[in-house]
């Protein structure tokens, strides 16, 4: 079974590796979409940290992850899983409900995200450090 999953997977971290884990295990292979640093932007209101050809080869590095490629619009959705012969959709449960109208094409299932890991949250906690000049 092949299971299709998406997300920026910026400043990775260990919640990034426990979806992705859990994701894979679900199936035979996974498929993993990194959006583009344009849909981060146009989504979050910012550009990533690491490129989206860094996270890519992150990504691609883990032995969890079968094969990765870039999400360039939400809209695509339907038709990335259907080009990637995908069997079921897994995302955070963040996302909750959000896609349930890919069950048309494929089965959809949420996974509990890792608590107090949040790739936001580290960002800012980062921001905040003072600088030692």
């Amino acid at each position: 079974m092949r299971i299709i999953t998406f997300g920026t997977f910026d400043v990775f971290h260990v919640g990034h590796v426990n979806i992705l884990e859990r994701a894979k295990s679900l199936g035979t292979e996974l498929y993993v979409g990194i959006s583009s640093d344009e849909l981060n932007n146009s989504k979050k209101g910012r550009y990533p940290i690491y490129s989206q050809e860094d996270r890519m080869h992150i990504v691609s590095a883990l032995s969890c992850v079968d094969f990765v490629f870039l999400e360039e619009s939400l809209e695509l959705k339907k038709d990335y899983i259907q080009q990637y012969q995908a069997n079921m959709l897994v995302m955070g449960d963040d996302w909750q409900g959000k896609f349930d109208d890919m069950k048309l094409y494929c089965e959809v299932k949420y996974l509990p995200r890792t608590p107090s890991v949040s790739t936001t949250e580290i960002i800012e906690v980062v921001r905040h450090i003072p600088s030692n000049e």
